[in-house]
């Protein structure tokens, strides 16, 4: 890559409000839902998300379609990073939070899935043929740490711990194995074939686990849980989120993903839960600090 070229590079991938506005709106969608997943716990766990995701490609399908958004077939290897996205960020994930809380305190699963930013900070940009920003790395580690504050500690097995590091390597792959694939499909193609792929992948486990008549067994509560879900969480939180990795890369990215643990602490208070603490607050402080270090960028004059 030339000097011009990689000053381009850069330039196309420098922070904007936007792009950092719409990366945390994602997040926060994400974060948010973790009182609205509550109402998921007595259901039939394949079944649910079976239907969650399939509604959640339908939805992605019909906006395009209204709104012409050209979707393209998969080709090649591009069939394995996407369905490494759906086994992985969708299927596996679900799956290693509902045992991983059975074995540890959710404090540790979120922990685990707040290091997240310092593996996009790490393995993104090599992904991308780039070397690692020292400074996007060390904000990551002060995100990491805020993220840490905010859901606190707690109590775990070994077979906890175990889920928590998967939980930690889905959520991340959710991000890298959409690298390669977004440049062609961009955010509305990689989010309706991955979400239809999972949405397959659950079917096939709820039919072989949990019956076909599972779904008789839904309340109304659980399917305006479902619904929500689909809507927002997936079909919206995917287009952001894979909008803002085509954006910014996945290195800075990862950087937003501090602001899940925020939501969903505000969340809690919003729907009648405590008053968060004054750990929580301070590591608000720390997780906003190491987005500034992390995504404000200094013009230096030649």
């Amino acid at each position: 890559m030339t000097g011009q070229n990689a000053v381009a590079v850069a330039a196309a991938r420098r922070p904007t409000l936007r792009h950092v506005a719409t990366g945390v709106l994602g997040m926060c969608l994400v974060g948010g839902s973790v009182g609205v997943s509550r109402e998921l716990i007595a259901a039939p766990l394949a079944t649910a998300q079976a239907i969650r995701y399939a509604a959640a490609a339908l939805v992605l399908f019909a906006l395009a379609k209204i709104g012409r958004v050209p979707i393209v077939r998969p080709r090649g290897r591009e069939w394995l990073w996407l369905t490494g996205i759906a086994a992985l960020g969708l299927v596996l994930f679900n799956v290693a939070v509902v045992r991983g809380v059975a074995h540890a305190e959710p404090a540790v699963i979120a922990v685990a899935v707040a290091c997240v930013p310092v593996v996009l900070g790490v393995i993104g940009p090599l992904l991308e043929g780039r070397a690692p920003q020292r400074r996007v790395v060390l904000a990551a580690v002060v995100v990491t740490a805020g993220g840490a504050l905010v859901e606190g500690a707690g109590r775990a097995d070994a077979i906890g711990i175990g889920w928590a590091a998967v939980a930690l390597v889905c959520e991340a792959a959710f991000t890298l194995l959409a690298v390669p694939v977004l440049g062609r499909h961009g955010a509305w193609g990689v989010s309706l074939h991955s979400v239809w792929i999972g949405a397959l992948m659950f079917a096939l486990l709820a039919l072989a686990g949990e019956g076909p008549r599972a779904a008789g067994r839904l309340s109304g509560a659980e399917w305006a849980a479902m619904a929500y879900l689909a809507i927002m969480v997936t079909a919206v939180a995917f287009l952001l989120w894979y909008s803002t990795v085509a954006a910014l890369g996945s290195g800075p990215v990862g950087l937003l993903t501090g602001a899940a643990p925020i939501s969903a602490a505000c969340t809690g208070m919003a729907i009648g839960g405590r008053v968060p603490g004054p750990l929580v607050w301070l590591g608000t402080l720390v997780v906003i600090s190491g987005l500034a270090v992390g995504l404000v960028h200094r013009e230096r004059r030649g």
